[in-house]
């Protein structure tokens, strides 16, 4: 069963994804207008939307992306285990930043189930229903990079979409940080029967996501062939599959503020209330997403201390010639 064939590409519900709307701030400033950022901007501050194959580790793709690229350094937002494809968004140069703000974000996927004994399908689905459906407590499995501890995890979604014998054809989508492997396993030794993963294919991490109107994902081999026009003169493939590291800007809102004191705010200094392009009322704690017209100035926490409205997480400082 080839999931990358067989899924239907049907969603039930909307994606969350709560600053978007018709225009954003993103779709205004950069997606219509990205031809503006020079080549060398998006290198050092963008982000590549990569299809993973089944077979290398995250780690290796990220490292594959960086040096054809001959950067500095690169980042992946969320593990994929080796042989799950999809969606890998890679972080490149100073937009490895930003890894910390995009983890945990909702993750979707389509996969293949095999089922150890067979049983009614009807039973299997009326099980996902009573215990597999929002909040779990899941423990991590043996093999993983986090703390085995019991944890909650929200399933948004787990339907069944096809039968072929023992194999079952999935989509689920799910908290960040939910295992998926684990979770079939837990669902097979619920219904009494066994199960586990075959195949694994993420279609969505957070904002990214596998046909994406604007930043689809790409696959090694057409990343490789705008490498290489790029490396004979030609940018343009190049530019077209790298994301604007401002991107963050759909997962944080958006405060603008005035050029008066770029200076001291590139040191670190907070972000004060007159510094302000428009008065914001933002929540205590809230993480916001700083900009001066179309320049990411940084990341900041809101902190409501006085004049103070927010302190950096980390700021872009301009790069020094």
């Amino acid at each position: 069963m080839d999931i990358q064939k067989k899924h239907p590409r049907v969603y039930t519900k909307e994606v969350r994804e709560p600053l978007r709307g018709p225009e954003t701030f993103f779709s205004k400033m950069f997606t219509k207008g990205k031809s503006k950022k020079t080549i060398q901007e998006l290198l050092e501050f963008g982000i590549i939307n990569i299809d993973k194959p089944s077979g290398p580790t995250s780690f290796d793709i990220s490292d594959f992306v960086r040096k054809k690229l001959g950067l500095r350094k690169t980042s992946h937002f969320g593990t994929l285990d080796p042989k799950v494809t999809g969606v890998l968004p890679i972080a490149l140069n100073r937009a490895c930043k930003l890894t910390g703000y995009f983890l945990g974000e909702d993750k979707e996927y389509v996969g293949v189930m095999r089922i150890h004994k067979e049983i009614e399908l009807e039973k299997i689905k009326k099980k996902i229903n009573e215990k597999f459906l929002g909040e779990i407590i899941q423990m991590p499995p043996v093999k993983s990079r986090v703390k085995r501890q019991l944890r909650p995890r929200t399933i948004y979604k787990f339907e069944l979409l096809e039968r072929d014998g023992k194999n079952i054809l999935f989509r689920a989508e799910v908290q960040g940080g939910t295992y998926i492997r684990k979770l079939l396993d837990d669902l097979g030794k619920e219904l009494g029967v066994g199960a586990h993963m075959l195949e694994l294919r993420r279609e969505r991490a957070g904002i990214f996501k596998e046909n994406d109107k604007n930043y689809p994902c790409v696959n090694l081999y057409d990343f490789e062939k705008a490498v290489e026009e790029y490396k004979n003169g030609n940018e343009e493939l190049l530019k077209k599959i790298i994301i604007p590291g401002e991107i963050i800007s759909e997962l944080h809102s958006v405060v603008e503020i005035k050029k008066d004191n770029l200076k001291q705010i590139f040191t670190g200094k907070p972000i004060h209330e007159t510094d302000l392009k428009i008065k914001s009322s933002k929540k205590q704690g809230e993480i916001i997403s700083v900009f001066c017209g179309e320049r990411f100035i940084g990341m900041y926490k809101v902190v409501n201390e006085g004049n103070i409205l927010a302190k950096a997480l980390f700021v872009m400082q301009p790069i020094k010639e």
